[in-house]
């Protein structure tokens, strides 16, 4: 039950599904409130700490998400051929603004050469410092694909709630439950 078939996912890819989209949506609000915080406000250090650990927790995830995906088999889509282009393209754009928010964030936590402080548990060394308007720079990147992100997830789960209700597709129900087949959904037995 925790791996991917070719029909359907398995615990671990929908745990990382999950927790991936609740902590991406949580960084971005969080993001957004703190960037209100003025200087005597209590939550004006605090706030930037937890958004820099959380970010450095959920980079490692993702990588961790991309070897997951990359070593286990994808089911299979429904869908005409252009719905499963249109879905292949959608989720390699997720991944790459996924990393570019996460890289960007490293790059704007880092860009005076000290490095992140993750809970107070280890430190996450600079590696790439002192680059021309460095902070400036990846902060800009940041904030654009952090908005992107939320659009194209935003896009991505509207697409979710079209194949289950207008295309009566299993699509949704293969990301909540592990392994689900058509099959299964109708009382049938599905073979793993």
């Amino acid at each position: 039950m925790w791996r991917n078939t070719s029909t359907g996912w398995g615990w671990t890819s929908i745990l990382l599904h999950w927790l991936s989209a609740l902590a991406f949506v949580g960084l971005f609000v969080l993001g957004w409130w703190m960037t209100g915080l003025g200087y005597y406000d209590a939550w004006y250090n605090l706030a930037p700490w937890w958004h820099r650990s959380l970010g450095m927790l959920v980079f490692a995830v993702t990588l961790g998400r991309l070897v997951w995906r990359a070593v286990q088999p994808t089911p299979s889509l429904p869908g005409s051929r252009l719905e499963r282009l249109a879905a292949h393209v959608g989720h390699i754009a997720l991944y790459a603004l996924m990393l570019l928010v996460l890289v960007s964030g490293y790059l704007i936590s880092t860009a005076e050469g000290a490095g992140i402080d993750v809970f107070g548990l280890f430190q996450v060394p600079a590696l790439m410092t002192g680059l021309p308007n460095q902070a400036s720079l990846a902060g800009t990147v940041h904030w654009y694909a952090a908005l992107a992100l939320m659009v194209l997830a935003g896009g991505h789960g509207l697409a979710a709630f079209k194949h289950h209700w207008v295309d009566r597709h299993d699509t949704l129900m293969r990301m909540l439950t592990p392994r689900y087949t058509r099959a299964r959904r109708r009382g049938g037995s599905a073979s793993h």
